[in-house]
């Protein structure tokens, strides 16, 4: 079914695609049609940072902004659901055109700026889905709001997803939300993780409950930085760490014609970066913090290789565009021979 809808999507503008694949996900579900669209992977058992997972293949912020397609989504065979990332207050983000496909390097380049309506939208839909498997809620912060005061936004965020979301996930490393990665600095990362920490151990008293963090990191890291963030998180004991989101590098398509776009570049040219950052961060949190790869997962292949990296989990986006819902069940099947063989 995927092979038909392609050539047609591929034929409208980007988001434009985005939006209408969605709304026929959604009908497709509605209509009971969700097995001709992908079969259900066989399980594949995995436990991270406290959570039973049916297998460790999920679904990536930014595909589902607003948690309003999270049914017809999990239906697809996914281990685990993230949607956001979700702020403060609704914000439309930055002017169309904000997303660009790019066929020849099977990439994508977005500059949406945490387009969403907001968190109390969001978990208004939450609260309508009937979904009940492994549930991460991405959050950020608003655009004005100054980055001396962003803890504030995440704070305001993690209160009210907290109760409800399997895990939270604190998404620091967007390129499209001006000055937002220099959260990422040591000092800064220090302060700011320290204040979500100690809010996490209060929030897990009053709900009697405690509700795993992970921290989504860039691609576009030096080794020094890659030191400091990890001792920052191995200090504050962090549940997780999400290796990566998008690239602002452009070396592997320089010469395409949407190269000069700003924005994050996903897909097939920021496999290599993301995977070489979750090793990296592997080598360095030696086993004491679990980690999610995700970037540039096209295959099967990909996805084993971001575990023999150091993932206990991955995570698609980009190459559903590219290869559609089938690529869930493959990634499972691949991870499930690399199972059995180390077995």
């Amino acid at each position: 079914m995927f092979s038909i809808a392609r050539p047609l999507l591929f034929c409208l503008d980007a988001e434009r695609a985005h939006d209408l694949g969605l709304k026929a996900l959604d009908l497709a579900h509605g209509a009971g049609l969700g097995t001709l669209l992908a079969a259900r992977p066989a399980p594949l058992p995995t436990r991270a940072f406290g959570i039973d997972f049916p297998n460790p293949v999920g679904l990536a912020a930014g595909l589902d902004k607003n948690a309003a397609h999270v049914d017809a989504l999990a239906a697809l065979g996914f281990g685990f659901v993230e949607v956001g990332t979700t702020t403060p207050r609704p914000q439309p983000g930055n002017p169309r055109p904000r997303l660009f496909r790019l066929p020849e390097h099977e990439a994508i380049i977005n500059r949406f700026g945490f387009n969403n309506a907001g968190v109390d939208a969001l978990m208004h839909n939450i609260a309508k889905a009937r979904f009940s498997g492994v549930l991460g809620i991405n959050i950020g912060k608003n655009k004005d709001t100054p980055n001396e005061r962003a803890a504030d936004d995440y704070l305001f965020c993690l209160e009210r997803v907290f109760a409800r979301a399997s895990y939270v996930a604190v998404n620091i490393s967007s390129p499209n939300t001006q000055g937002l990665r220099a959260l990422q600095e040591e000092e800064s990362l220090r302060r700011f993780v320290g204040t979500l920490r100690e809010a996490q151990e209060r929030l897990a008293g009053q709900h009697g409950r405690r509700t795993p963090m992970l921290l989504k990191i860039a691609p576009d890291l030096t080794e020094a930085e890659m030191d400091a963030i990890a001792e920052v998180l191995l200090a504050a004991r962090i549940d997780g760490l999400i290796c990566t989101n998008t690239t602002v590098a452009r070396d592997l398509i320089a010469g395409h014609r949407h190269a000069g776009e700003t924005g994050g570049l996903s897909g097939r040219p920021v496999f290599a970066k993301s995977t070489a950052v979750l090793r990296g961060m592997a080598e360095r949190l030696g086993g004491k913090v679990p980690l999610v790869g995700v970037g540039g997962i096209l295959s099967g292949a990909d996805a084993a290789a971001k575990v023999a990296a150091g993932a206990s989990l991955v995570q698609c986006y980009s190459g559903l565009v590219y290869r559609g819902p089938a690529l869930i069940g493959d990634c499972v099947e691949a991870l499930h021979r690399e199972r059995a063989r180390a077995a």
